[in-house]
């Protein structure tokens, strides 16, 4: 009975705490919602490629910063910025490509291997990363680097051969996905994606100049909604998707409306026999397209290497006469910028990210740039001396084997190519270039914890290494590697 009494009494005290707190005389505990970040990027930030790198633009202040420098010169050929996730990131995170455009090495003179990359930046970490790596000798490198929030995508080629090829970046490192690939496919340029987590990228075919949706998630194509030229583009579409910016080939930008949605038609008749996929099994029913009329962007301009839309549709950023232009989207035509900033930089491409309240312009962080990580895989790849002979080089076999270094692979010892190895783990091509060596497939270097284990043979007595894009050291290593270290050599087996 005793203990019935205490028992009612505590439970009669919280009764009367819980009252006092929710409706007694000293009022009701108010709930205090955290203060607004001073200085947040509620406008988000304008992401460019100039002369002296990848820099960031805050539209409230006007201030630049660079997150990804460049070597001076015209040493690297650069695509892009563009703004899109990354697994493990809350913010969003800048994408870009470079091809070494560097003196080529040749048989008598010192050079270096051009590769296409693709590297991806924090500019709140300062952080950068080697997405992929691709030996590239025929062209000038990806053109078209597009993104959303599910994909970044790119057209990399030349001579009527240029491929779509396209990086899911909703998931952790993989291979790039290759949409078009000629013969196969017909060769397509990207010129723009649907906003969002579409797989709609927005594609122009090489030779007729025919527009389409090439549906990265299906894998076909389907009919463009806009009537555009063979030599309009880029394009950019608005968050909501319902209006699209589109660089004539002079005379500026046109903004018109545009359903973003993913069409109930099949491919035209007129499109070609190696683009004439079928439409998507499953589409999405799309409402009927806006009536409203085209109107110019300042039509005494020339062309618009670069454009993008502000978070609220308002605004139009573009990269032109080699400077960032604001616009009015709603202006009429021949009003005048509303700011202009970066004059003289060189400016040739540009991207608008959306709204990052937990984040200010204070906590931008610059990287060290992508050249040390270029430069690392020349010395990676460099033939052994005794094999960089005249006599030698015919004679030179290069295996190569991917692995996760995450966990433990028996690839990780390979010492030699001998026909039991190649039995049960089977290389990647790979061959002599010159005073180097490269994988012969498009893309097949990664970065992120991908190692790789390579054996020169053939001429010289056999010498294995491991390397990566991202550092030598495996990741499941007793001592990781910081990310602000230098990149190794490629470590020889002992």
């Amino acid at each position: 009975m005793r203990k019935a009494r205490l028992r009612n009494l505590v439970i009669g005290s919280v009764i009367a705490i819980a009252a006092s707190s929710c409706g007694g005389g000293s009022g009701p505990v108010a709930a205090h919602s955290p203060s607004p970040l001073t200085g947040a990027l509620t406008q988000g930030l304008i992401a460019y490629m100039a002369d002296q790198g990848v820099g960031v633009l805050d539209p409230a202040t006007g201030k630049t910063t660079i997150v990804a420098s460049m070597p001076a010169g015209a040493a690297f050929r650069v695509a892009g910025p563009v703004w899109g996730p990354a697994p493990g990131v809350a913010n969003p995170v800048l994408y870009f490509t470079i091809h070494d455009d560097r003196p080529a090495e040749r048989r008598t003179t010192t050079g270096v291997v051009p590769y296409d990359w693709i590297f991806r930046v924090d500019p709140f970490t300062g952080t950068i990363q080697p997405i992929a790596a691709s030996q590239d000798s025929q062209s000038e490198g990806p053109i078209g680097l597009v993104a959303n929030s599910h994909y970044v995508a790119l057209s990399v080629g030349c001579c009527a051969s240029y491929e779509v090829d396209a990086l899911d970046v909703t998931q952790p490192l993989s291979a790039l996905k290759a949409l078009a690939k000629p013969p196969a496919q017909a060769a397509f340029f990207t010129e723009g994606a649907a906003p969002g987590a579409s797989g709609l990228l927005a594609v122009r075919e090489f030779g007729t100049g025919t527009w389409y949706w090439l549906n990265a998630d299906a894998g076909v194509l389907n009919p463009f909604p806009l009537k555009l030229g063979p030599d309009d583009g880029p394009i950019a579409i608005s968050p909501d998707g319902t209006l699209a910016a589109v660089s004539l080939p002079d005379h500026g930008a046109v903004i018109e409306p545009i359903n973003s949605g993913i069409p109930l038609a099949s491919p035209s008749a007129s499109a070609s026999a190696s683009a004439s996929a079928a439409a998507s099994p499953h589409p999405s029913p799309t409402p009927s397209p806006s009536t409203a009329a085209p109107r110019r962007v300042n039509s005494s301009l020339p062309h618009v290497d670069g454009l993008a839309w502000s978070p609220d549709a308002k605004q139009v950023v573009l990269a032109v006469n080699g400077e960032v232009e604001l616009y009015s989207a709603s202006g009429a035509d021949g009003t005048p910028a509303v700011k202009k900033y970066l004059t003289g930089g060189n400016v040739s491409g540009v991207d608008w990210s959306a709204p990052m309240p937990a984040r200010t312009a204070a906590m931008l962080k610059p990287s060290p740039g992508p050249q040390a990580i270029v430069d690392a895989l020349l010395t990676a790849t460099m033939l052994p001396a005794a094999a960089d002979t005249p006599a030698a080089r015919p004679q030179t076999k290069v295996y190569l084997w991917q692995f996760d270094s995450t966990s433990a692979s028996p690839i990780a010892s390979i010492a030699d190519a001998t026909p039991a190895v190649l039995a049960q783990y089977a290389p990647i091509p790979a061959g002599v270039v010159i005073h180097h060596w490269a994988p012969s497939a498009s893309w097949q270097l990664l970065g992120g914890c991908f190692r790789y284990r390579v054996v020169i043979t053939g001429s010289i007595a056999p010498i294995a290494s491991t390397f990566g894009l991202d550092g030598n050291a495996l990741c499941n290593a007793p001592t990781p590697r910081p990310s602000s270290s230098p990149r190794a050599k490629a470590s020889a087996s002992p």
